[in-house]
């Protein structure tokens, strides 16, 4: 099942971000390039990280200068965390290529690695709820609170998990077909955000 194999290495990358707690700090993937590990590893770096900016920016004490600049570093990973997302589609669609569609087959609401961007997203909900579940500082009604949340965070790791391997099983089976529809975002593209190219001129 592939969810066994993915959120694992999302938790790694998470505990090895958490070794250094720095935004800047470089990546260093474990996994072969020619493994889907070494994707998925970097897929969930790339969440982490911008975690924690999302995190620095929301300070009400931030330097508006430096707001600005953390806001367009942010842009720069969503940019870079949907062409993750691309690169681990390529290879279902590689994987899968050689399947016999049945006329019956229906298409999937998102793509298998857009699934597997939200377990991304989730493995990281997980981890720091349980920083806060178990959190000395806090109160016990905030850690009650936090644990009654962890606790409907795993059991949705559990139904997204299962909902993967699936739509997986479904497409391996020729089930269910992948149709991949590049995200196109347009507020990074100078042709075609309408404040870029009025700046061009």
């Amino acid at each position: 099942m592939f969810s066994r194999i993915a959120f694992p290495v999302f938790e790694q990358s998470i505990k090895d971000y958490h070794q250094y707690d720095n935004v800047d700090q470089p990546i260093n993937n474990p996994f072969r390039k020619d493994k889907i590990e070494h994707l998925l590893y970097a897929k969930n770096w790339i969440d982490t990280v911008q975690w924690h900016l999302e995190d620095i920016i929301r300070n009400p004490q931030i330097d508006p200068v430096e707001a600005l600049a953390l806001k367009r570093r942010i842009d720069a990973s969503n940019q870079e965390r949907t062409d993750m997302v691309e690169y681990i589609d390529s290879y279902f669609l590689q994987q899968y290529s050689n399947v016999q569609v049945k006329e019956t087959s229906t298409i999937n609401t998102e793509s298998p690695a857009w699934a597997i961007d939200r377990l991304s997203i989730l493995a990281l909900k997980i981890f720091h709820m349980s920083e806060e579940a178990n959190r000395q500082d806090a109160s016990p009604e905030h850690r009650l609170k936090c644990t009654e949340k962890l606790n409907i965070l795993l059991e949705q790791k559990k139904d997204l998990s299962s909902a993967i391997d699936d739509l997986l099983t479904d497409i391996e089976n020729g089930d269910k077909y992948m149709k991949v529809y590049k995200q196109m975002k347009m507020y990074n593209d100078e042709e075609l955000n309408p404040v870029l190219y009025q700046n061009k001129k």
